[in-house]
């Protein structure tokens, strides 16, 4: 089983370095998305590392953005970080702020849902609903496209995250659309108790 800090040091750590709600909302969001990927894809023992490694991906984000990906191994070993879990906190950044590639599975989940999730969430303030729950595949697919719609998470990111884990876009939009709902309501709670 691997190790990570426990949940509350993590979360400290986190507000520490972050104090605008949108980047603790998308901080959690990740985190329970790699929660719920843990369990889907058979690494239920690991699902704390997961998530913890979700929760403090863009520990650094708010603070160092030009920094982002360089920053974090520091900050990380504040509260003891073990380097497996430095590597794959600092490996969604690659090919964009750093040369730390995805190998594990995880890594990979990471790198592909990270940015997936922000356009989910933009996609969901934009229904009726505000929510991912009625949320399809197709409708998405549709903002996906179009190119305008969350411009700032990049598509080609997504693509190559898919590539990397060897699915279609379409399995990793429905499954990430999973991970999302599981979490939601629970986001939701902890960024309106801030």
């Amino acid at each position: 089983m691997k190790t990570c800090p426990d949940r509350e040091t993590a979360l400290a750590l986190l507000k520490k370095y972050n104090a605008e709600p949108f980047h603790i909302q998308h901080a959690l969001t990740v985190e329970g998305t790699m929660r719920w990927y843990a369990d889907e894809l058979g690494y239920g023992e690991d699902a704390d590392f997961w998530a913890t490694v979700g929760l403090l991906h863009d520990v650094d984000f708010e603070k160092w953005p030009e920094e982002h990906c360089k920053k974090a191994p520091e900050l990380l070993a504040e509260i003891g970080c073990s380097d497996e879990f430095i590597h794959a906190v600092c490996s969604h950044g690659f090919g964009l702020c750093c040369d730390v590639e995805p190998t594990h599975e995880m890594e990979k989940v990471l790198f592909a849902a990270d940015e997936l999730t922000g356009l989910i969430g933009a996609a969901a303030r934009m229904r009726p609903s505000k929510s991912c729950q009625d949320m399809e595949v197709s409708s998405l697919k549709k903002k996906f496209k179009d190119k305008k719609f969350a411009a700032g998470c990049s598509r080609d990111v997504i693509k190559e995250g898919a590539e990397r884990l060897g699915w279609t876009l379409e399995d990793l939009m429905e499954k990430t659309i999973l991970a999302m709902r599981s979490c939601e309501n629970a986001v939701n709670d902890a960024v309106e108790a801030l």
